[in-house]
């Protein structure tokens, strides 16, 4: 345990919705913050996890034991300010050693004002979400009564009960220029033009501009209220909607502008942006029980039947099912869908639906851990879309590749998505 925790550090306390309390020493502001627990499983890259603007409303436990040896720069900061509620870990560094380094996690977290706890039993506490599924909590450091503390997280609102997307999307339009060098996936040595892009900030990482750049795109960042027919007047040659937290089925207006571009400009959505073009086709979203959130999900591609190690963060879900039917005859003979998205990836087998809105859509990428879906196409206009993040930041990079696949689209290759993930790989 680190050795200021006896030396005055404030008394913590951690408490969920089912009443389980943990009691710690204050790692970050003082104060208190309510919001909804979930885990990460990343080994590092703790500072691009609490600056991800999809953690607003959450309170993020890490399951690695002690977080923050290598301290914090404004390099890696994915947001100019972070957006989470509160941070839970076994043992915070206080005293980092990296040649990077410009402070510690601790003071990062004390000046943004975001309330943490150290001295937790984290294995403890991510088996109990596990069990028990995402819940509301609180980490107070000036209300240390378990049951007063309790009632209060009771009467708390949810996750859902607000746009959190509103809260860290820009307020204004803004550019990033793309690279006009070859990317590790370009098909030749030659200098490339750029292709001018829209993107919806839903709460858009840093890593993502960066990823889309090196892929020779100009991108216009727009905020998430955006209209279609404002975003049209910037005369894109495609169109990507972000990431972002909170319920996407009590923030519409991302999915109906996605419903009116489909079929109008290329369209390319990760994560929340994923799931609003998933309901522009009208699918149901669902929430899973404890989501994904870490570095080390894997997830196979069902075109070329490889698997990516991937890099994850969402709560919410695509019921793949609801998209539409499955056509036989494009879906290797079989007529039904699968509880367990698995079964394609045992098939070798990309599904096909029949959606009524939008025609033809496959099932691109599964989730080898528990069979849910991870990414789609549309076949007759278009557009795809994944659940996790390709630009990862800090990593894995096995899905850098999608930012290409983009660019491919854009310049209509409709053979986007066919590109060997072991072209470009950084490691």
């Amino acid at each position: 345990m680190n050795q200021l925790l006896s030396q005055g550090t404030p008394k913590a306390l951690l408490v969920l919705e089912d009443g389980t309390a943990f009691e710690g020493r204050s790692a970050g502001a003082e104060g208190e913050a309510f919001g909804e627990v979930v885990f990460n499983t990343s080994l590092s890259g703790y500072q691009e996890v609490v600056s991800d603007p999809s953690y607003a409303g959450q309170i993020v436990a890490f399951t690695y034991p002690q977080i923050g040896n290598y301290g914090v720069c404004k390099a890696d900061m994915q947001a100019e300010h972070l957006a989470l509620k509160g941070v839970v870990v076994r043992d915070m560094c206080r005293t980092p050693s990296n040649w990077r380094s410009e402070g510690s996690l601790p003071e990062l977290l004390a000046a943004e004002g975001v309330v943490a706890i150290e001295g937790v039993d984290t294995r403890a506490l991510t088996l109990r979400v596990r069990e028990s599924g995402t819940m509301r909590a609180a980490i107070s450091t000036t209300d240390l009564d378990r049951e007063h503390l309790l009632a209060r997280v009771r009467e708390s609102p949810s996750i859902s009960e607000r746009n959190y997307v509103a809260d860290v999307s820009c307020a204004e339009p803004y550019q990033v220029a793309g690279a006009t060098e070859p990317s590790a996936f370009a098909r030749s040595d030659e200098p490339r033009a750029t292709h001018r892009v829209v993107t919806l900030d839903c709460g858009e990482k840093r890593g993502i501009l960066a990823g889309l750049a090196a892929a020779g795109l100009d991108v216009t960042v727009v905020p998430w209220d955006t209209t279609a027919e404002q975003v049209l007047a910037y005369e894109p040659e495609g169109v990507f909607l972000s990431n972002g937290p909170g319920d996407p089925r009590v923030v519409p207006q991302p999915a109906e502008l996605a419903g009116e571009l489909l079929g109008k400009v290329p369209l390319f959505g990760i994560c929340l942006g994923h799931q609003m073009i998933c309901q522009a086709a009208g699918a149901t979203i669902e929430k899973l029980p404890y989501g994904h959130h870490g570095g080390n999900q894997p997830v196979m591609n069902l075109l070329s039947g490889m698997v990516e190690i991937t890099a994850q963060n969402h709560n919410y879900g695509l019921d793949f099912a609801s998209l539409g039917p499955i056509v036989p005859e494009l879906s290797g003979g079989y007529a039904e869908h699968e509880a367990d998205l698995r079964a394609w990836s045992q098939r070798h087998v990309a599904p096909v639906v029949a959606n009524e809105r939008f025609g033809r859509i496959r099932l691109t990428h599964v989730n080898l851990n528990d069979g849910t879906p991870e990414g789609i196409q549309f076949l007759d206009l278009p557009a795809f879309s994944v659940q996790y993040h390709p630009e990862a930041s800090p990593g894995p990079h096995d899905s850098a590749y999608l930012f290409e696949a983009f660019r491919r689209l854009v310049e209509g290759d409709p053979d986007y998505l066919a590109i060997d993930v072991r072209e470009g790989r950084r490691f």
